[in-house]
């Protein structure tokens, strides 16, 4: 199999996903239209992509990094569960309350950018002559 391709969704979770961007929250949005296009170092990021079972609110294949926001309906518990979930997938996952990306945007716009900047995109190699 190509290591691109990938078998489909499952309907509901592909609907659901859909469902979500069309129903997004006041936050959403207001991140969504910061992350979008490729204006944070031409990084490509997706709303509301599934990672069954879950669906994360914004996530960068690229950087392995998934941001999530929270708001009234989270639990403390369950988003635990869900990051360390995750993160055992070597994902690195960024959370935010929602009413901190509607009124402190660009700290969090910083924070993210924070995080993809200083990701190690491969190890450097030791000189010639070094290691085993």
């Amino acid at each position: 199999m190509d290591e691109h391709s990938r078998p489909p969704l499952p309907t509901l979770t592909r609907d659901k996903a859909r469902e979500l961007r069309r129903e997004s929250t006041d936050a959403e949005h207001k991140l969504w239209r910061h992350l979008r296009g490729g204006q944070l170092g031409g990084l490509k990021f997706r709303r509301q992509h599934p990672i069954p079972p879950y669906i994360v609110d914004f996530y960068c294949d690229a950087a392995k990094l998934v941001v999530e926001l929270d708001g009234s309906q989270h639990t403390e518990e369950n988003d635990r569960v869900r990051t360390r979930f995750l993160e055992a997938r070597g994902l690195k996952v960024l959370r935010f309350w929602d009413n901190d990306v509607l009124m402190q945007t660009q700290a969090v716009f910083e924070a993210i950018f924070n995080a993809v900047a200083h990701r190690t995109l491969t190890p450097t190699p030791l000189p010639v002559g070094e290691g085993l």
